[in-house]
């Protein structure tokens, strides 16, 4: 009980009707009356309260309960949470899940490890199975939310995976990390490596691109999006491309230390 609350409650008490009784009951007592029993008049009524040791009573009860109102911290305004970081996941079938109950996928999996290291975040799946870094760069702008606090770009799979020129894809990633960039947005971008069928020369002239990428436009870098991953049998699904639930929580795991920078970023940029 509060004690103001507790103040109100005793000073009723002695307008209780039960109390006004028992008072009465003890003045007869103190003077005894053969006269029958009535009904006390108001003035009776002051004049019992007025007096000790009932008036001295009543002080200190009132006083006691007013100190302790006093003392008691005042209820402070509840304070607004903080609203949480939007992180936009842009990329293909890689970040998008393919295969995988949303649970398992990605994104869900990287939002729920972030909580667990106690970052409020929200990640958005931007992500289309398929794209390439020119098909990224085409739905831009109609698939990216205006309150979004930074972004993870991952392109470049489906390139290789198609053998299209490595400057094709130069040009459309840096168009769009330069796009994002331009937003005032934090970006991190995810490498990629390419297939060893494809000859040493291509892959010579295809992974150098996302670190230049993220260099030119002073993005976060991680070097392969699959690492410890890829080529594992048994952290991909059967068509040995996508990663399984298990392999996702690899991803995670290694990917996790340079999401917190890109956190860090977003908040700064915020403050």
């Amino acid at each position: 009980m509060k004690p103001r609350h507790a103040a109100l409650i005793w000073m009723g008490a002695w307008r209780d009707k039960g109390l006004t009784c028992r008072l009465l009951a003890l003045d007869h007592r103190r003077r005894p009356d053969p006269e029958p029993r009535k009904s006390p008049s108001p003035m009776t009524v002051r004049r019992l309260l007025s007096a000790s040791p009932f008036r001295a009573a009543a002080a200190v009860v009132v006083a006691a309960a007013v100190a302790a109102a006093l003392a008691a911290p005042l209820p402070s305004r509840a304070e607004t949470p903080a609203a949480p970081i939007r992180i936009l996941a842009f990329g293909d079938s890689l970040m998008a899940g393919y295969g995988l109950p949303p649970k398992d996928g990605f994104v869900a999996r990287l939002e729920k490890a972030l909580a667990a290291r106690g970052h409020h975040v929200n990640v958005i799946n931007a992500s289309v199975a398929g794209d390439t870094a020119e098909q990224g760069l085409e739905r831009l702008e109609w698939s990216t939310p205006a309150d979004i606090d930074a972004v993870m770009v991952e392109l470049g799979a489906n390139d290789a995976l198609r053998g299209l020129d490595p400057r094709r894809t130069r040009e459309a990633l840096d168009a769009v990390v330069g796009a994002f960039r331009a937003k005032g947005l934090p970006v991190l971008v995810a490498g990629m490596l390419a297939p060893r069928n494809l000859g040493a020369a291509y892959a010579t002239a295809f992974e150098p691109i996302f670190k230049d990428v993220a260099a030119k436009h002073d993005a976060l870098f991680y070097p392969f999006f699959l690492d410890g991953v890829a080529g594992d049998r048994g952290l991909n699904q059967g068509d040995g491309i996508h990663p399984n639930a298990a392999g996702v929580d690899i991803i995670v795991e290694r990917l996790l230390p340079t999401v917190e920078q890109l956190v860090a970023a977003a908040k700064a940029g915020k403050s």
